[in-house]
């Protein structure tokens, strides 16, 4: 305890704001952090009242006796010689008692405290699991952020790390948010705070997530919002796990059937003329309207789902030579990447449906421009080993600028 006195409110504020640059600094500034009074006087009230001189009075007294001890430097506006302060100056060099005076604790304190945390729980973990810890460690080491653990809530830091540790081993077992954070957390709404991190920690460290959305993510982790369904249309015959076969051609236009029972399909036959997936289903519902005959359909609601993959590929290995596997999505990098997916996890036989240059230049006036970041993903993709057949698509997008929305094209 550096003075035998509680600071006033306009001291403690100086204090922090003192802490919080020598902190930016990485804990051991080169030179004096300083503070000019006029910069922060919106945030000390009390010391520039105009109604009571008193709690001027006060934190001047107390701010003299603090630079009587060496811990601060203060420097006066001319004329205002222990009255009215300029600066406000920590040199760095005796930072510690300042920490015990404002209760704070100190970012070494704190980033000690995170390592021994996560040093200890690493033995919980595996794969990208084990990578997420390892890289905050470092990002620790190297006095960096350890985002989205929090160096000053333990309590986030640890159920966070309770949450990494519980997710479901097995993604075709869906496990709703809630569900997952009573059984986690003994509160329904806990993991709401945490899926976000979750999903972010994920995604840094499963090169395959790295282009998904949040919701994607935890969904390849078996977690979503309530049980979801799959919508499919045609001549469909799927049998469960107990061998009872069931048959879906009588359905229209679409039937949805839970992603559990696609996710545990034994086998999946579809007596069709041609197979397609479809991205969106406002497309989906405009192509069995419009070519529902002999077709097989399935809508993927964005980037296969692991139930939907694990539907395709049992088909794809039943499914004649003679048949194709089609992908219908918007011509862009999110629709390609879905293709690239596709051929990668399921089967190197889907092929792009009205995905080509002469749908993009037939529906040129419905084009939207492409941004740098697509430009880039474009880019990217192109070196892709199975997206050879697509370099020419990608190059006329490229040189013309645009992409377009699978909703704009007419069958």
């Amino acid at each position: 305890m550096p003075a035998p006195f509680i600071p006033t409110a306009d001291l403690a504020t100086l204090i922090h704001l003192l802490l919080d640059g020598y902190e930016r600094r990485g804990g051991a500034p080169q030179r004096a952090v300083c503070i000019r009074m006029d910069d922060v006087a919106r945030n000390l009230a009390g010391y520039y009242s105009q109604a009571d001189p008193n709690p001027r009075a006060t934190t001047n007294e107390q701010l003299r006796e603090l630079e009587r001890r060496g811990l601060l430097a203060l420097s006066w506006l001319p004329g205002q010689e222990g009255h009215l302060l300029d600066t406000v100056e920590l040199t760095g060099t005796r930072v510690a008692p300042l920490y015990v005076f404002v209760k704070r604790e100190s970012l070494s304190d704190q980033r000690h405290r995170l390592c021994t945390l996560l040093a200890g729980n690493r033995f919980r973990f595996d794969g990208w699991r084990r990578r997420a810890i390892d890289h905050t460690l470092q990002q620790i080491a190297a006095c960096k952020s350890p985002t989205p653990f929090d160096l000053a809530d333990a309590e986030w830091n640890q159920d966070l790390l309770d949450a990494l540790a519980a997710l479901p081993g097995d993604a075709r077992e869906e496990i709703p948010y809630r569900v997952f954070s009573v059984r986690v957390f003994n509160d329904s709404k806990r993991f709401d705070t945490l899926k976000g991190a979750v999903a972010r920690l994920a995604r840094r460290h499963h090169a395959a997530w790295r282009t998904l959305s949040c919701r994607e993510v935890l969904r390849e982790l078996g977690l979503l919002p309530n049980p979801d369904h799959l919508y499919l249309y045609g001549p469909w015959q799927l049998v469960d796990p107990k061998g009872q076969i069931i048959f879906l051609s009588e359905f229209y236009p679409s039937v949805g059937i839970p992603t559990v029972l696609a996710a545990q399909a034994a086998q999946v036959k579809a007596d069709a003329e041609h197979v397609i997936c479809v991205e969106n289903l406002t497309s989906f519902y405009s192509l069995v309207q419009h070519q529902g005959q002999g077709l097989a359909a399935l809508c993927l609601w964005g980037n296969p789902s692991p139930a939907s993959r694990h539907l395709l590929r049992t088909l794809a290995s039943s499914l004649s030579l003679n048949i194709p596997l089609l992908l219908w999505a918007d011509v862009d990098y999110g629709g390609l990447s879905i293709l690239a997916q596709l051929r990668e996890q399921v089967s190197p036989r889907f092929t792009p449906y009205c995905m080509d240059c002469a749908t993009l230049d037939a529906h040129r006036h419905w084009a939207q421009p492409l941004t740098p970041a697509d430009e880039r993903n474009l880019a990217r993709l192109r070196h892709h080993p199975l997206m050879s057949d697509v370099v020419a698509l990608i190059d006329h997008m490229l040189s013309t600028g645009v992409k377009l929305e699978q909703e704009a094209v007419y069958l």
